[in-house]
């Protein structure tokens, strides 16, 4: 089982939006079997509570449930559980580090795997409302991520 864990700054915006949408991704791709999909914050401001309003309502246009998804708080010790570490932005990679982990090809922001993106951290919506253009950037980021775990399974398939 491949585990991977979304992180941002408090798990209601856009570390749960990562979540949801790549859950949808890995059940239409029938990879529920073999992929584990969390997603966590660095703070613990907003634990138990369901994602922003903003974050479900693009979620609900698009079609993507987000049932079950509530913000939780990352842990030290869960980390090195995790196949895959993904961090939303630049702040939220250095406090992984500060937990622990080193980026490395497991531990890097989610638009570090998409080459044509000009930005790479994923903006916060939580002050500026941007819910839409998160989404975008989340599709595609985790379009990318379930390409490079699909070629993963591949490679172990065949060792």
């Amino acid at each position: 089982m491949i585990r991977v864990l979304f992180i941002c700054l408090g798990n209601i915006c856009r570390s749960p939006m990562a979540h949801a949408v790549f859950r949808d991704m890995v059940e239409k791709r029938g990879l529920t079997d073999q992929i584990l999909v969390e997603s966590a914050g660095i703070g613990n401001w907003h634990v138990g509570e369901p994602p922003h309003r903003g974050t479900r309502s693009i979620l609900d246009e698009n079609g993507i449930s987000y049932a079950g998804i509530h913000s939780r708080q990352v842990t030290r010790d869960e980390l090195p559980n995790f196949d895959y570490v993904v961090a939303m932005d630049s702040e939220n990679m250095k406090a992984i580090k500060r937990l622990g982990l080193a980026p490395s090809n497991r531990v890097f922001r989610l638009l570090d795997i998409v080459p044509q993106s000009v930005e790479k951290d994923v903006p916060d919506p939580y002050y500026d409302g941007r819910f839409d253009v998160v989404y975008d950037l989340v599709q595609k980021g985790c379009a990318k991520l379930l390409r490079r775990i699909e070629m993963d399974l591949a490679r172990s398939e065949q060792s």
